[in-house]
């Protein structure tokens, strides 16, 4: 007899949305099922015929399995949670983005290293605006590396630490960001996978919690034109046969090994096209420039903020790469799945690490290449970097690709003027994905 009355069954989708399904607690072992369809989804549920969904060939199920042993105490009275596998015809599918992160970790430890993980969340707190819609978090007396009630009058953010307790979610911080209303969630480091699930569940437990307390916590990449963005910082290292960290060389000037430097090279290489699937929105791409201190430039530096990929000045277990590119609406998996496959392209390919940063990497860094200017750049910058598509997942490419052709054709139908739109917030972003992101 199962100790929950319900198990609220989860997966990720490619849209950085959380489906799944209430089961009977009674029943959950038996697993459940989806309609494969789901895949050529967008956010306004207009399905596209992208490759791999089968919507014209009579949309068919989809498997999700997990073990019972995996359920973990929810945020809701006496439900479990559990993060669940997809497969069709008892094959893992190839479309799921946590089947691609698998498959990524896969290829490192046949090299012979286990990745580890540990993700940086931003998000944004709104309040009910009194006409159906979200205003700005008011707290006038909000700073960064804020604490306490001034920083959060509603106490959404303490809200959201006592659920990670009462769930066992190991947060590492909590505090206020740069802006007003804004908040950095940390998460402990931890294999791979295991870190991509808590994040993933974590993400969706404090959107819940928010809500639940009258709140929305928007993970949206920028929702306001005229304050930050939104990260989802990867910090990356690995763990060799020893479990010791392999990032490290006492002997190098700067302490990294060869294969730290390798890569960084394979990361900053491989940016412009994980750009698609690590800022995968219209949206991303407002966030995505000069000055925003955001993973624009392809650069990399010194425990350097303004670098894309920043290495923090510890030289011991905690030794990183912090892939700082990706965004908010990011599915956590594919993103993961993306740093990890683009700096294992570069161990690969034995590539040469370009020096770091030395400049302020604010409105101009030390190289001129950056990632691309909207999101249909970046989808045919992906499309045409056939060795990092091979890596991470042809398939899964072919149908996330169609879905984004999709969106940004939406976009620019409504916007008309893609230039004065690409200067604001428009109203079509905030109804695609405000209420999902």
């Amino acid at each position: 007899m199962s100790q929950y009355d319900r198990v609220r069954v989860l997966w990720p989708d490619h849209l950085g949305i959380s489906r799944g399904k209430y089961l009977p607690g009674h029943l959950a072992h038996r697993g459940t099922r989806h309609a494969i369809a789901v895949f050529g989804l967008g956010y306004d549920r207009d399905m596209v015929p992208a490759p791999g969904a089968m919507i014209l060939e009579g949309m068919p199920d989809m498997e999700c399995h997990f073990a019972m042993s995996e359920v973990q105490p929810g945020w809701e009275d006496r439900v479990g949670v559990v993060v669940g596998d997809l497969e069709r015809n008892a094959e893992p599918l190839a479309l799921a983005p946590r089947n691609v992160l698998k498959e990524a970790i896969s290829a490192w430890e046949d090299l012979g290293y286990r990745p580890q993980i540990g993700i940086e969340l931003e998000a944004y707190v709104m309040e009910p605006d009194n006409q159906g819609g979200w205003q700005p978090y008011s707290c006038p007396g909000s700073f960064v590396y804020g604490t306490g009630p001034i920083n959060d009058p509603a106490g959404v953010a303490e809200a959201i630490w006592e659920a990670s307790q009462k769930v066992g979610f190991r947060v590492e911080s909590i505090n206020t960001e740069y802006d007003t209303g804004q908040f950095e969630f940390t998460l402990e480091y931890d294999d791979a996978l295991a870190a991509a699930d808590e994040t993933f569940l974590f993400k969706t437990m404090a959107r819940d919690v928010a809500y639940t307390n009258g709140h929305l916590l928007s993970f949206m990449p920028r929702p306001y034109s005229d304050i930050g963005g939104n990260g989802l910082h990867v910090n990356f290292s690995l763990l060799d046969a020893e479990g010791n960290n392999a990032l490290l060389d006492p002997a190098a000037s700067d302490g990294l090994s060869l294969l730290a430097h390798q890569c960084i090279a394979g990361q900053l290489h491989h940016l412009p096209a994980a750009a698609a699937l690590c800022a995968p929105t219209v949206n991303s791409y407002k966030r995505l420039k000069p000055g925003q201190l955001s993973g624009y430039w392809l650069n990399w530096g010194h425990d350097h903020r303004g670098a894309t990929v920043r290495v923090n000045p510890e030289r011991n277990a905690s030794t990183r790469l912090e892939n700082r590119m990706p965004d908010g609406a990011a599915t956590i998996h594919t993103a993961v799945a993306a740093v990890l496959t683009s700096a294992r392209l570069g161990v690969s390919a034995g590539l040469t690490c370009p020096d770091p940063e030395t400049g302020d990497a604010l409105e101009t860094a030390c190289t001129e290449e950056h990632v691309p200017n909207n999101l249909k750049e970046a989808l045919e910058t992906l499309v045409a970097d056939t060795d990092f598509v091979e890596a991470i997942g042809p398939a899964m490419v072919a149908q996330f690709v169609a879905v984004k052709a999709d969106e940004w054709e939406k976009y620019v139908a409504a916007v008309g003027d893609l230039e004065k739109a690409q200067n604001q917030i428009t109203e079509w972003e905030n109804t695609m994905y405000l209420p999902y992101l």
